[in-house]
């Protein structure tokens, strides 16, 4: 497959670019998708019934850790993307370890939480918002959970095939997906977190 040597490797074929492309109008879907848990969120946030509210389940601590945590593998991929286009994919692989490693302590401090909330009383059966606020976080939980799976194969082809066409391109499409899941972690930490412990 021809390939256009003015463009990064990621870009270099026009398979390539409809794959970039292809994979924007998939996180567009995630967009509605997660867009409908948003709305459905501000919906229920006040149906507490007789369980506990976010004033009462949130603490500030571990959603400071995750915060930190998530934006720093967010920082780490991009260091990752970057040294691929610079050729060097021990660099690269040692980048995208640290981001699965940061992710997989976000998850780990999310699952935590989870157990703390059903100690305070909280589940999917308690209210409306219990039930909603489980079902936000678990689906993003669920993506980064994803997320890990597809990063370490993404590294395991790197290491097996090199920098080509076809493996950077998957590994700049993971970054984008990475960085989406950051970015809905700012929506939950502002708007869920933040403003429930108001």
């Amino acid at each position: 497959m021809k390939t256009d040597p003015s463009l990064p490797l990621e870009y270099g074929t026009e398979q390539n670019r409809l794959n970039i492309f292809g994979f924007w109008i998939f996180l567009g879907a995630e967009i509605s998708l997660f867009g409908t848990l948003f709305a459905s969120y501000f919906t229920l946030v006040n149906r507490t019934g007789s369980g506990p509210t976010g004033a009462e389940l949130f603490e500030i601590a571990p959603v400071l850790i995750e915060t930190i945590l998530l934006l720093a593998s967010s920082f780490t991929i991009g260091l990752g993307i970057h040294a691929m286009r610079l050729g060097r994919p021990k660099a690269m692989i040692t980048f995208f370890l640290i981001t699965l490693l940061l992710g997989l302590g976000f998850l780990g401090v999310e699952i935590y939480d989870f157990f703390v909330y059903v100690h305070e009383g909280a589940s999917l059966q308690t209210s409306g918002f219990t039930a909603i606020l489980f079902t936000t976080l678990g689906i993003h939980g669920a993506h980064v959970a994803i997320g890990l799976a597809w990063g370490l194969f993404i590294i395991l082809q790197i290491k097996k095939h090199g920098l080509t066409p076809a493996t950077t391109n998957k590994a700049f499409i993971f970054s984008l997906y990475w960085h989406f899941l950051d970015v809905v972690w700012i929506f939950i930490f502002s708007f869920v977190f933040l403003k429930g412990m108001m």
